[in-house]
């Protein structure tokens, strides 16, 4: 009997590699063994793939039958193998076109009656058959839409085993085509995102909004720190509606991400993603992981937008100090036995904090219960490794005064038309270099560089760095927070008013 080949796609991360499915049957004791490193989810599919089969009208052959899974040394997770198994099962036989399922790569699981059901990383394991050449691709029904995002891809959307079985030829008989799925088991859509609140909501905290400005037109880190009720949590659920419209390549990946995380994707939004985990997450919540199969964390599922963390100084020092490493490397790595996965982590850090744990120190009017030892002791709960990373350090207070607050306020809009237009400076001027914005580029470029201040402005800087108020870190990414200031304003190179306004801005200091 010749061997029958299919196609599947393993994944780790975001990256897939084609698994050829390979399927034949001996003259032995009747038997199905399923070899090549699956895990225990993929062994489980024996069942899955026999008794879909003969509710299906497809019933195996009474033989030995092997399905390996090459390569065999790469490991495989979760059920998504199942469409690929069953058809290359049923084709040992004869009764499938085997160059019809050679040139074909099939992505489900399967139901016990012969549905194919839905499952998670479609979109990214289409993006990886078509990069590998094989562009014609076999999903659920329930994927197709994420699936199609793919250019390139011929996709066929699937509801059955039947269905599935007859486009490479099989005679089936009409009545299993089509399941009657119970009304319970359908999925039901996704709830879509709430668009990010427009920034003219924010009464009375002006110097917050055009800090935020800042922050989004250089891609920089932000810290706040105020009383409950000054506004953090608002001003952080804005900074994506103020960002620069995703690119095709950014709003791919950020599917691809979500569609790796189980959520639903039907199109691609350009609205850079907010992610918002409780400080009381764990480190798997936020980094990643899984024993068997690596899922994104927070982290990935935040990349090309905002991870705001609330209440930064109640987190574990362990959980903050994790996000050292993304911050630098722009993408995350979780290494398992076997296995290593990888996630982009290019994401805006946003954090809030109180000024103490009551929340009252420092308040106009308010009764700060807390000792000066707590005091110090809850703003060093955010180490100092990770302060350095942050390029903007802002202190709010509570709105006081209503008197001027409900005048003419900056809309998302207009933001983003000063943020977008303050990124084509920078893009401008970075044009020769591997970075696009401020926030990414380095301490030796901006100071060596065809770009380095002279004058007043270097002068303001270093004399904040012999005084110790700086450290070299601190230097450069208050260089960097200068040149985005002088970007929003139109400016070809930052004024000392500008070198001064980005040292408040990191230390809440004046040149």
């Amino acid at each position: 009997m010749i061997v029958v080949r299919t196609w599947a796609v393993a994944l780790t991360g975001l990256s897939g590699e084609l698994i050829e499915v390979e399927a034949d049957i001996t003259q032995h004791r009747p038997d199905f063994r399923l070899i090549g490193m699956p895990d225990k989810a993929l062994g489980e599919a024996v069942r899955r793939v026999m008794n879909a089969c003969e509710n299906s009208g497809l019933s195996l052959p009474d033989r030995r039958l092997t399905v390996n899974l090459s390569p065999a040394s790469l490991p495989k997770q979760g059920s998504g193998f199942d469409l690929a198994v069953a058809l290359a099962a049923v084709a040992t036989d004869g009764r499938l076109d085997p160059s019809s399922l050679a040139r074909t790569v099939h992505i489900g699981e399967l139901g016990l009656d012969g549905r194919v059901r839905a499952v998670a990383g479609v979109l990214p394991s289409v993006i990886a058959a078509v990069s590998a050449g094989r562009d014609r691709v076999v999903v659920p029904a329930d994927n197709a839409d994420e699936a199609r995002l793919v250019t390139g891809a011929d996709v066929i959307a699937v509801r059955t085993l039947a269905e599935a079985a007859r486009l490479h030829g099989a005679e089936v008989d009409d009545q299993v085509l089509t399941a009657d799925e119970p009304p319970e088991a359908r999925p039901e859509p996704a709830p879509s995102e709430p668009p990010p609140g427009d920034l003219a909501d924010v009464v009375g905290q002006p110097e917050a909004v055009e800090a935020l400005l800042v922050a989004a037109a250089g891609g920089h880190h932000l810290l706040m720190s105020g009383p409950p009720g000054a506004g953090k949590t608002m001003l952080a659920r804005r900074l994506p509606g103020i960002l620069p419209a995703l690119d095709d390549e950014a709003a791919l990946e950020v599917a691809s991400v979500r569609s790796l995380a189980g959520r639903a994707v039907s199109s691609l939004s350009r609205v850079p993603p907010f992610e918002a985990p409780h400080h009381s997450a764990t480190l798997a919540a936020l980094v990643g992981g899984g024993s068997r199969r690596a899922s994104p964390g927070a982290i990935a599922r935040a990349s090309r937008g905002v991870l705001f963390i609330d209440e930064v100084a109640e987190a574990p020092r362990s959980l903050l100090d994790a996000l050292r490493q993304p911050l630098e490397h722009g993408s995350i790595s979780i290494h398992r036995v076997g296995f290593t996965a990888s996630f982009p982590a290019r994401f805006q850090l946003v954090l809030a904090m109180n000024p103490c744990p009551c929340g009252e120190f420092g308040v106009v009017g308010g009764t700060c219960t807390c000792s000066p030892a707590d005091v110090r002791r809850y703003a060093g709960k955010i180490s100092g490794p990770l302060r350095d990373r942050v390029d903007i350090d802002l202190r709010l207070q509570r709105v006081s005064r209503l008197d001027g607050a409900t005048g003419r306020r900056t809309s998302s809009d207009e933001a983003r038309s000063r943020v977008v237009a303050a990124r084509e400076r920078a893009a401008e001027r970075l044009a020769d270099t591997p970075w696009r914005t401020n926030a990414e580029t380095t301490g030796t470029w901006l100071r060596d560089g065809p770009y380095a201040l002279s004058g007043p402005p270097r002068y303001s800087l270093e004399s904040a760095l012999s005084r110790g108020v700086l450290t070299l870190r601190a230097h450069d990414r208050v260089l960097r927070v200068a040149w985005t200031i002088a970007d929003l304003a139109g400016r070809e190179t930052p004024t000392a008013a500008d070198v001064g306004r980005a040292l408040f801005l990191k230390k809440g200091v004046t040149s």
